[in-house]
């Protein structure tokens, strides 16, 4: 992803920091879940329509190990009973912005903690950038 492009999905990813949760949520005003953080972030970054479902999402773009992951990819992981559960904005640093559970609000987390590298399912940088 080109440099200015992964600046502006970090950028749109982190001021959705602190917005409640709420399933089936894909606004600011009225709260996010992980897919629709997710989906909000890039169609205001990037100008990309990705799909609903983190399980959609994960099956779009190039996979991206965890070594290889750069500012701006997609990260998924198994919380459920199937992969690609939960998903969320790499951010660098071993960071990534979600919308983890009913009760919470969009956070900053380390991959690096073991319950996320013990689920984690693979990155994905999806292929198309618009706008920039």
């Amino acid at each position: 992803m080109p440099s200015r492009a992964a600046r502006e999905v970090t950028r749109q990813a982190m001021a959705q920091v602190g917005r409640p949760y709420r399933w089936g949520g894909s606004s600011p005003r009225e709260g996010f879940d992980c897919s629709g953080l997710v989906q909000h972030v890039y169609r205001e970054a990037l100008g990309i329509e990705l799909p609903r479902t983190s399980r959609q999402m994960g099956q779009r773009g190039s996979w991206i190990a965890l070594k290889d992951l750069a500012p701006g990819d997609l990260v998924f992981f198994q919380t459920g009973r199937h992969p690609n559960s939960h998903v969320g904005v790499y951010i660098g640093n071993h960071r990534f912005v979600h919308a983890p559970s009913s009760g919470s609000l969009v956070r900053v987390e380390s991959i690096n903690r073991r319950y996320w590298l013990t689920r984690f399912n693979g990155g994905r940088r999806p292929m198309k950038t618009a706008r920039m």
